[in-house]
């Protein structure tokens, strides 16, 4: 059993018998009367957000969920198809499951596919990825200036920020959760 102060985000709990992901977490100090925890959790099964208030004594089950590592294959219009390396058993997810993952994948990719009582629920991304840039402005020459950045479109279609030096064929590191550029390869 959790604590409301075990909370961060990205831990799985079980409320009403379904599992849910906490993607957002706060701590409100009270005086003497201990704490409140905040927390925003989305639903693994119907992707619903909800907010949720613990207070210091409350018990939160943990979700049992098990992993599975997995090969993107490819996808058709809604639906995205996966292989396990070892057993060569197929998974399939919806496209609305993958959501913006989508971006960040390419065939053959390793992730993990994350199940509840059997039932695949969730797609989990590395947390950074390496994308080769396949277009992009050139830079100002003469403008040195590091926060200066402009827009790249990534090998997967994706176009995210980045600092001015970047130019097409460099390879990036890419964070999953926010898009946001990382580093360059050296």
């Amino acid at each position: 059993m959790y604590q409301p102060t075990d909370l961060k985000k990205n831990v799985l709990i079980t409320l009403d018998g379904q599992p849910y992901k906490v993607v957002e977490y706060s701590q409100k100090v009270m005086g003497r009367g201990g704490s409140i925890v905040n927390v925003k959790v989305k639903n693994l099964i119907t992707g619903a957000l909800l907010p949720k208030t613990f207070k210091g004594q409350d018990k939160i089950e943990p979700a049992e969920v098990t992993t599975r590592k997995v090969q993107y294959s490819y996808n058709d219009d809604s639906t995205y198809y996966f292989m396990d390396p070892e057993t060569f058993e197929q998974y399939e997810l919806s496209a609305d499951m993958v959501g913006d993952a989508k971006d960040f994948m390419r065939d053959g990719d390793e992730m993990e596919i994350q199940f509840y009582n059997g039932t695949a629920i969730n797609l989990v991304l590395p947390k950074n990825i390496w994308l080769k840039v396949t277009y992009t402005e050139n830079a100002v020459k003469g403008d040195t200036s590091t926060s200066i950045t402009k827009d790249a479109t990534l090998e997967t279609g994706v176009v995210v920020k980045v600092p001015a030096f970047i130019k097409e064929g460099d390879v990036v590191s890419v964070d999953t959760e926010t898009g946001a550029y990382r580093e360059r390869r050296k």
